[in-house]
């Protein structure tokens, strides 16, 4: 279940995820006009329902060839019915596992106890379209059809529900992102028959999983946690990658969790965010050592400079390594406040950590322009991330919530992929790929 989606929508002001400079238009995810929704209980037969209805019918179409190889059985489509509820309406028909339509509001779920799933055609599916576009009611529906898979194997929602701590709710909500990302892949690969979805329209997406993450501060153990951003997305993207196999595979022993709780009221109070003058002076020193333990004895630390004018070196954006002199420029107005002040301080870390990394990939003698070394320079800033979370001697110290903001810096822009002529990773998905790769691999899945 995706607790809450309108609570949250409406919290952030009914706008874009934090850190999309621009609004991305992006078409139908249908093929042409998808599946007639008469199935649907409840349908007004609109375009939202036509989606809703593509999706499970290509959904269950997808687990019905792949269930037998990754379960060993045949797979069984729902049978308690799909319900669109117009929650718009006081005497709009209650699906199962509630009482009335109102309790659907922002909502979509799946019911373990009727085997059925609902949706809210009023207020949520039609506030996904608009915000995040089509094919972010894809990515939600096929998680509660994840759900579905559970019921039908172990853990059902039953036995998670007996035992808490072998199955912890998030462990069950990371299973369903995984699956639905294992179903997207199979949609842009072209092998659905009624939805296809690009590059562009799955940033925005995933933009979408990434703000229906829990507050910040959540501890990975409550009741009914789904994940933070960054370990919502890193689910989705496995399965995308990997497939349904590894996703059943889950259990809290194979995977990580990084979400956390504040443990200093002070961080707490600041909502996990320094100033930009306080993120730089505590990150320079760590984010100097941190490459110098990269590049070994060519490494000299380049000079930071903060400028109220353009970064310069090229078309990096409001943050740039200058190889000629090896310094880094950060322009203090514009961009970066925005970035900060939309999505947090650590997107900004992000950004200025990927400058230290071009500075060790020259170090080393490696490239500094083009796309392969803005990978690996994102790369870097997920290896640098990942010391900071689990090295307590540094300046700079992780918060709950900072993973996100580096996910929502590389979802909404492609400043930190970018070498040093401008020339970055085009999607997010792959900025993101790149950096969860540094992250739980170090350095050396970078290719230094």
């Amino acid at each position: 279940m995706l607790v809450a989606l309108l609570a949250v929508l409406t919290a952030a002001g009914c706008a874009s995820i934090a850190g999309v400079a621009e609004p991305i238009t992006a078409g139908s995810v249908l093929v042409g006009d998808g599946v007639e929704p008469s199935f649907v209980q409840g349908t007004d037969d609109s375009t939202t329902d036509r989606i809703a209805a593509s999706t499970i019918t290509d959904v269950q179409a997808y687990w019905r060839q792949n269930f037998p190889t990754v379960f060993g059985k045949a797979w069984r489509d729902v049978t308690g019915g799909v319900y669109s509820v117009d929650t718009s309406k006081d005497k709009a028909k209650a699906p199962p596992c509630t009482d009335q339509a109102s309790d659907v509001e922002g909502n979509a779920f799946y019911c373990p106890a009727k085997d059925s799933v609902a949706w809210d055609r009023a207020a949520l599916l039609p506030v996904l379209r608009d915000q995040f576009g089509d094919a972010s009611v894809v990515v939600v529906l096929a998680h509660e059809m994840g759900h579905a898979v559970q019921n039908r194997t172990s853990p059902t929602q039953d036995v998670a529900r007996a035992d808490p701590d072998r199955y912890p709710t998030i462990l069950i909500e990371t299973m369903a992102d995984c699956y639905s990302g294992a179903f997207v892949r199979s949609v842009v690969d072209g092998k659905a028959p009624h939805l296809r979805i690009n590059a562009q329209q799955l940033d925005k997406a995933i933009s979408a999983l990434a703000t229906f993450r829990d507050p910040v501060g959540t501890s990975a153990g409550e009741e009914g946690a789904h994940g933070d951003a960054f370990d919502r997305v890193s689910a989705f993207q496995d399965g995308y990658q990997q497939g349904p196999k590894l996703c059943a595979g889950m259990t809290v022993a194979n995977r990580q969790f990084t979400q956390r709780t504040f443990t200093d009221p002070r961080d707490q109070a600041r909502g996990g965010n320094l100033t930009l003058p306080d993120l730089v002076n505590a990150l320079t020193p760590d984010a100097s050592s941190f490459f110098a333990s990269v590049a070994g004895s060519n490494w000299s630390q380049p000079k930071l400079t903060q400028t109220d004018g353009a970064a310069g070196c090229g078309d990096q954006g409001p943050v740039a390594y200058c190889p000629d002199t090896k310094s880094i420029s950060l322009s203090t107005k514009g961009t970066v406040p925005l970035i900060v002040s939309n999505i947090g301080d650590f997107a900004a870390g992000t950004l200025i950590v990927t400058r230290y990394a071009l500075a060790a990939l020259s170090a080393l003698g490696k490239p500094v322009d083009g796309p392969d070394a803005g990978k690996a320079a994102v790369c870097l800033a997920g290896a640098y991330s990942s010391s900071v979370l689990t090295h307590k001697g540094n300046q700079l110290q992780l918060s709950p919530g900072d993973l996100d903001k580096s996910v929502g810096v590389l979802l909404g822009y492609d400043y930190a992929s970018r070498g040093t002529s401008g020339k970055g990773l085009p999607t997010g998905f792959d900025r993101v790929l790149a950096f969860r790769a540094g992250f739980s691999g170090g350095p050396k899945s970078c290719g230094v």
